[in-house]
């Protein structure tokens, strides 16, 4: 009895303690979705994607946004939780296919797109997010 009682008191304290936390501060984020193509045909699997804020660096609440494509290409890019979209700002995105490893549970090999779509300086595919959700419709990438 003195254990389930003991049990019960450190379980009421860890949701006391829980309750009372905010979390990390976060911006504010607009859904931001499409599909990926490649050659005009959906890729058949996953394609990675990275968003380059294309505005100067917020260092009190820097964010990373980033998605992978389903294996129909259709997309829809996550900062905080999955598919929540992207603070307002100026964006550049950038491309990677590769292969997932089950055991490292990563992305690697050579890149199916031959390096064409991964310099954020070179990056052609640009957005704008103010305070509404953007569709970015078909993008069109090439392996030739």
């Amino acid at each position: 009895m003195r254990a389930i009682g003991l049990v019960m008191v450190c379980a009421l304290c860890v949701m006391i303690v829980g309750c009372g936390r905010k979390g990390p501060p976060m911006k504010k984020t607009y859904k931001v979705t499409g599909k990926v193509l490649v050659d005009g045909k959906e890729p058949g699997s996953s394609i990675q994607m990275e968003c380059h804020n294309t505005g100067e660096i917020d260092r009190q609440m820097h964010t990373f946004s980033q998605s992978n494509t389903k294996d129909d290409g259709t997309f829809e890019i996550a900062t905080y939780t999955s598919g929540d979209g992207v603070p307002a700002g100026e964006y550049k995105l950038t491309f990677a296919w590769q292969e997932f490893n089950l055991m490292s549970r990563s992305y690697g090999g050579p890149d199916k797109l031959k390096k064409r779509y991964s310099d954020p300086g070179k990056a052609e595919i640009k957005f704008s997010v103010v305070d509404k959700s953007v569709n970015l419709g078909e993008i069109n990438l090439t392996t030739k």
